[in-house]
Formats: structure tokens, sequence, C-alpha cells
């Protein structure tokens, strides 16, 4: 027996591995397919809460199966929220019916979330009718009374950012007599405020009277909003006695938007009333009131007044915060005053407010513009070392700044870096370093930064063209300038006095003054009006050629418009006459600008000298 033991056991090893080689041998080693999952057993695993075989069986699951077992589960809301949270790797088990019938469920928890989530995919793939009739139909399969449901979809594409299918969703609502929520419809109008959808938010206000809806504090506030953003301002706040006929009383927010919506337009006495108001209403100001003036007021560099209003905001008790010291550390740095930006700064800091990115932005960008290199560098280092990280804003500065310096290589590392660490370029970075390699006569890298910035699907603004055809007529390439004015017309961007202008210089500079003054022409017939610079291009143009009589009726032209000749016009007129010899002239040009208060420089004088010199020299020509 034991022989015969070894002899199978040998044989049946040797026999099996013979087979395996065989093209004979059918039998298979894998595992039998285990049989289909049951509403039942997946039922049971659910209640029981055995989620690592949910996990294991979720590549399997149908939607069918779902739609079938979650009806059962209809009260149990947070357990249905757990299995969803194990299925998440597996959306093709979530059909629209499936997911429109866990709505149905999750509607009874207290946060919209899981609503919102179970919804999203679908948002962005189906139309809203669609949606909303399988909701009805799970609505209707589960005997779900609330129409909650339907509010919860009107949300979420408040939520997502779709006005236009938010809208839809209210008709079908308002179609199938189902009255929305105020809190839902103030989701709605909030969306649309912000998109600055104006008169599809008064659309919306209108439907909400038509089907009774009543109006909150929130709704009113929304609304008084959107008259300050349409610069309706006496109507905002008549606005405020017809929400109060309503029974509902004004807040500090209501106030807080109006006397902002003042202050933006410069209106602080009107805003100053409605502060009175408001304290007579006995609803006390807040940071945000404060905030209003001293925003507007810093604007305006009324940086006096601004700090009055920081004594009185302190003097009521309350905190200045950090939009209070950015403000008024913003309008010291547009006024030139960094003493008193950088004591602000201090301040703020003093009082345990955090300096933030913004708040170094403007302090850096003051320097680089007073060309205080090594403090904005500094400034820089001690943002990084107190883990305040530089975002787009800090590298489009720091690239300006060292392009207005003439560092093209500091600019161009700083562009390498900020890619190297995924911060994407904007247009203004791209505009600064166009306008230092025209500067620098590297007009081939303009070129290929410009054409960077629209492969990376920027559209070139009105700045960036203008900084390229700066470059081209600079560096003696009209051609390509005028080319880039027909690209600018092609893409809808519209030349503006500027362009003109450096069109016109850079003809001059060709000495075809006759063509710059045909821009002229062109300028006006494209409805842009000419500046001093543009009369004063023709006036040196035909200055520099000793064109006098066409250069003095250019300057008639300029005065009769009104436009006061500067230091540069008669620079210009006097270099003119200086070509030409007429010292009589330039000398009476040098007394006309003395009595109107403009101070001559040494070209001046120098142009004035030279007009002697040839006009002696053409006497002594003549006497020979």
């Amino acid at each position: 027996m034991k022989f015969l033991k070894t002899f199978n056991s040998k044989s049946i090893y040797r026999h099996s591995k013979t087979l395996s080689n065989s093209s004979l041998y059918t039998t298979t080693t894998s595992a039998p397919p285990s049989p289909p999952i049951t509403e039942t057993k997946f039922l049971e695993y659910i209640q029981t809460s055995q989620w690592h075989f949910i996990k294991h069986l979720a590549p399997n699951l149908t939607p069918s199966l779902l739609s079938s077992t979650l009806p059962t589960l209809h009260q149990n809301p947070i357990l249905v929220e757990t299995l969803l949270s194990h299925l998440h790797r597996h959306p093709h088990c979530l059909d629209l019916n499936t997911r429109c019938i866990t709505l149905c469920i999750l509607y009874r928890l207290p946060s919209p979330k899981p609503s919102f989530h179970i919804l999203q995919p679908i948002l962005h793939t189906t139309t809203p009718t669609v949606i909303f009739n399988e909701l009805s139909l799970a609505r209707n399969r589960l005997n779900v009374k609330t129409t909650l449901v339907f509010d919860l979809l009107l949300s979420a594409y408040c939520q997502f950012r779709k006005p236009d299918e938010a809208l839809e969703c209210l008709n079908l609502m308002k179609e199938n007599e189902i009255i929305p929520k105020t809190e839902t419809c103030n989701s709605l109008l909030s969306l649309l405020l912000k998109l600055n959808k104006i008169k599809m938010a008064w659309f919306v206000y209108e439907e909400m009277v038509k089907m009774n809806i009543k109006s909150s504090i929130v709704t009113f506030n929304i609304m008084i909003n959107i008259l300050c953003r349409e610069g309706k301002w006496k109507k905002a706040k008549d606005f405020i006695g017809h929400m109060e006929v309503y029974g509902v009383k004004p807040n500090v927010v209501t106030y807080n938007t109006v006397i902002n919506g003042y202050c933006l337009r410069g209106k602080f006495e009107a805003a100053s009333k409605i502060f009175k108001t408001m304290k007579d209403k006995n609803l006390k100001p807040d940071c945000y009131t404060y905030n209003s003036f001293i925003s507007r007021l810093c604007k305006e560099r009324r940086i006096e007044e601004a700090s009055g209003v920081l004594c009185k905001l302190l003097e009521s008790g309350l905190v200045p915060n950090a939009v209070t010291y950015n403000a008024l550390i913003d309008g010291c740095c547009n006024k030139g005053d960094l003493d008193k930006a950088f004591a602000y700064r201090d301040e703020m800091m003093n009082r345990g407010i955090v300096a933030s990115v913004f708040t170094y932005n403007l302090l850096i960008h003051a320097l680089f513009l007073e060309k205080r290199i090594e403090e904005a560098e500094d400034m820089i280092k001690e943002m990084r070392e107190k883990g305040v990280e530089p975002d787009v804003v800090t590298y489009n500065i720091q690239i300006n700044g060292y392009c207005r310096c003439g560092n093209a290589k500091k600019a161009l590392s700083l562009f390498d870096e900020m890619v190297e660490k995924n911060i994407r370029p904007t247009v203004e970075t791209y505009t600064s370093l166009i306008d230092v390699f025209g500067k620098r006569n590297r007009m081939s890298e303009a070129e290929e930064k410009f054409k960077k910035s629209i492969k990376e699907g920027m559209l070139p603004d009105i700045i960036m063209f203008n900084a390229l055809i700066d470059g081209h007529c600079v560096n003696g390439n009209i051609d390509r300038a005028f080319q880039l004015l027909k690209e600018m017309d092609n893409a809808k961007v519209v030349p503006d006095e500027v362009t003109f202008n450096t069109l016109m210089q850079g003809y001059c500079r060709e000495r075809k003054v006759e063509e710059a003054k045909k821009l002229l022409d062109e300028m006006k017939e494209r409805g842009i009006k000419p500046d001093h610079i543009s009369y004063n291009t023709l006036i040196s143009g035909y200055s520099k050629r000793g064109d006098m009589k066409d250069a003095l009726e250019v300057f008639d032209e300029m005065l009769s418009l009104g436009f006061d000749p500067t230091l540069l016009t008669y620079n210009a007129l006097i270099q003119g006459y200086s070509k030409i010899g007429e010292a009589d002239h330039a000398e009476e040009l040098l007394r006309e600008m003395q009595s109107k208060g403009i101070t001559p420089d040494d070209s001046t004088y120098l142009y004035v000298i030279e007009a002697m010199k040839t006009n002696d020299d053409l006497v002594e020509n003549d006497d020979k």
C-alpha cells in the first residue's frame, strides 16, 4: 500500500505536469465565478455595515441593483450617505435614476453637501428638464411629500454657478406649482449679483412677488446691493422704506450696502446721512461701515481724512481689520508717502493682524516704482521668512520693476522661476517682458513672448499690442507695427490714442510726417480723440524738417481744441526755427512760454542758441 501511495502521488504529479503542457489540457485553475449578488444579500451587507464586502462588490454593482435596494433605506439617510462614500470610485453604478432616488433620501440630512455631491455629475451632462422629470418620478416612487428635493436641485445649480440652468429649474417649479423656499431664491439672487446678471436678478425678484414668496432681510439686502450696482442710489435708499412696509427691519448689512454704494461714488455727504440714520435707529456701525469711508477716501488720496475715520472707528470700541490697514497702506503708497505706509504696516502687525500677500504686494510695488530695488528685495525676503508665499501679482510686480530698470536678465530669471513653481504667467507678465525687449532692440524675443502668450490661451489686450507696436516703431520696423494694427482689428481689440501716437512717432522718426498726419485723420474717423501728444508729435515732426508753416497749422489746431502747449510743444517749435535760422521767432517763443509759467530746460536754450548761430551764419553768407 505504501508503494502504491508513493507511486500514485508521483505519477499524479508527473501526469499533471505533462497535461499542463498539453494542448488537450482543459481544466482551469481559477476559482469559479461567484454568483451575482442578490438584493437581499446586498441589503444585509449595508444594514450590518459590512463595508469590506461592499468595497469588494463595488466594481460589479449595477444601477438596477442600487435603484431596487435604495427605497428600502429611505428612512436612513446616514446609512445611504455612508454607502455612497464606499462607492465614490465606482460612479458607473449610479445613473440618473439612481441619483434622483438617492436625492429623495439624502434631503433629510441637515447639510445639503451630500445632495450637491450626488447631483454634480449629472448637472453638467443632463438638461434641467430631464433631471426635474426623473426627480419627480423618484419622489413619487418613494412617496416623498416634501418639495425640498426640487429646492436642492435649484440650489445645486447655484452652488455650481450655472445661472441659466437655475432659471430654467425655477420656471419648471413654477409650471408644476412648486413654490421654492425664500432661502433658495436668495441663493439664486446672490449668484446673479456675483455674476453681474442684473436683468436676470430683477426677473427672479419679480417672479418671487408673483409666486407670493415672502422676501427676507437677505432678499432685500441683495436687491439694495443690485440697485447700488446699477448706480440707483436714491432708489436703494427708498428701498429701505419699502422693506419696512413689509415688516422687515433693516439691519447693519442693509445700511452698510447703501453707505458703501455712496462712498464708491465719492458721495460722502449722502453716505454720512445714512450713517446718522443708522445710528438713530440704534444700529451700531461695524468695521465694514467705517472701511467703506476709509477705502474711498484713500482712493482719492485724502489720507488725513481717512486717518480721522480710523480714529472714530477706534473710539467706537471696534478693532481695525486687515481691510482697514490695507486701504490705508494703499492710499499712502499711491500718494508716495512710503514712511506712513510702513508705519501703518507696523501698527497693523502690532495689533496682531497678519500682513497678507496683498499687503506685501502693495509695499513692494511702491518700492519698485520709486526704484528702491534693494528695499523691495528685502521686503520679498521678509515675506518668505514669515511664510507668506509670493503669488502671480508679486512676480508681475518684480518682473515689471526690473524691466523698468532695464534689468531684462533678472526679469527673465523671475519668469522662469514662476513657471517652475507652476504659477501661470498672465497677460501683464508677458507685456512687461515684451516692453523691455522692445526697449533693448530684442524684437525677435518680444515676438516670441507675444506668440507664446497666445499659444497659452491668453487674449492680448490693448496694452500688450501697444507695447509690441512701440518696440517695432522704435526699432524701425514700421511695416510690422501696421501689421499688428490689423491683427488688433481682427482680434476686435480697439486701438486707442496711444496706439496711433506710437505709429505717428514711428512715421516721424522716418521723416514721413505726411503719413503721420493721415493717421491723425484716421484717429478722428475711428472716433478716437487725439490728445496733446498726438499734436506734439506732428509739430515735432514738421519742425525737425524745418516745415514751420505746417507745424504752426497743427499748433493752431491744437490750441483751437483747448489743448495748452507744453514744454515739448515749445521746444519742438523753437527747434524748428533754429533749423531755419529765425532767431527772432525762437526768442519770441521763449518769452511766451516763460510768461505762461513754463520753465525752459537745457534743450530750450540750446535750440535758441542754435537759432542765433544759424541766423548769424545766414547773414554772413548773405554779406559775402
